[in-house]
């Protein structure tokens, strides 16, 4: 059985803030979030709402996408965004 490695976007209320990761988890990784388990930047941030991701197989890959998602600007993040979630609801509650 391969590992699935995931990408993902998360945000809080008004959604003006978009922090991307990665992680082989990402129902625990989102439950650090929203719980603000996890020091840094998504904790003093409030990152409460998984609003995108996508599963790599290969670690590289995910690391990979997710450089270059940070990379991205704005725009690019929310042309990712909108088709899968285009009213930006909370994924998590779907995991």
């Amino acid at each position: 059985m391969s590992n699935q490695y995931f990408v993902y976007i998360m945000t809080f209320a008004g959604n003006p803030v978009l922090y991307t990761g990665v992680t082989n988890n990402l129902k625990h990784r989102a439950v650090k979030h929203r719980e603000k388990l996890a020091d840094g930047f998504t904790k003093k941030s409030n990152m409460t709402k998984l609003v995108y991701f996508e599963t790599c197989e290969d670690v590289n890959e995910a690391i990979s996408k997710e450089k270059q998602i940070k990379e991205d600007s704005r725009q690019k993040k929310l042309g990712l965004i909108q088709p899968m979630n285009p009213e930006w609801i909370d994924l998590y509650e779907n995991l």
